[in-house]
């Protein structure tokens, strides 16, 4: 009698590169597995390489705004963001900025050198702090997406989530389970 072994955790899932065949992400990861591997002190340049491995959609988009919000305090560092910088016109004045990001939109961009800030790429950032001095990491909000409303059980009680109709209506989305009338009422 052989033992049979349990195979069911066998697939580790984690990225080891990049799914994108984008030749500046895969030459960045080529300089931070270079950083994480000979640099000690401090896990940022692994935290970047594992960023940029990630998917497009666990790299969202973060704002202007949310920039300024998080840099009041800490005004004479750099922001760094393993994603795109986007414009937000709800603010009407931008301080100045230091900012590293794969992308930045065309509006982001001219704010930030108009307030008197720079943009810098992650090769910039790789010669000023290698090991990650005066820099703040930044994400994006991964549940502003709108399919993240979606999620869950719409109809039941205490549920907040979004159902897949076409429009709101005493006709959309009543029937069972929405009144006693129609088998019962949840």
């Amino acid at each position: 009698m052989g033992i049979d072994i349990v195979h069911k955790n066998d697939r580790k899932v984690h990225r080891k590169e990049p799914k994108s065949q984008n030749v500046y992400i895969r030459l960045l990861v080529k300089l931070f597995r270079f950083l994480s591997r000979r640099t000690t002190g401090g896990n940022f340049n692994k935290v970047i390489l594992k960023r940029l491995f990630m998917s497009r959609q666990n790299r969202p988009a973060i704002s202007v705004a949310r920039i300024v919000r998080q840099m009041k305090s800490r005004p004479d560092k750099t922001a760094v963001v393993v994603g795109t910088v986007t414009d937000d016109s709800r603010i009407f004045e931008v301080p100045k900025l230091k900012v590293c990001a794969l992308r930045v939109t065309e509006g982001a961009r001219t704010r930030i050198i108009k307030a008197g800030g720079s943009i810098i790429t992650f090769e910039q950032l790789a010669v000023e702090s290698p090991l990650g001095q005066n820099t703040v990491l930044l994400q994006g909000r991964r549940t502003a997406r709108e399919a993240n409303r979606h999620f869950g059980a719409p109809g039941l009680p205490k549920t907040h989530a979004k159902p897949f109709v076409r429009l709101r209506s005493r006709n959309h989305e009543m029937a069972r389970g929405k009144r006693k009338s129609r088998a019962y009422k949840a």
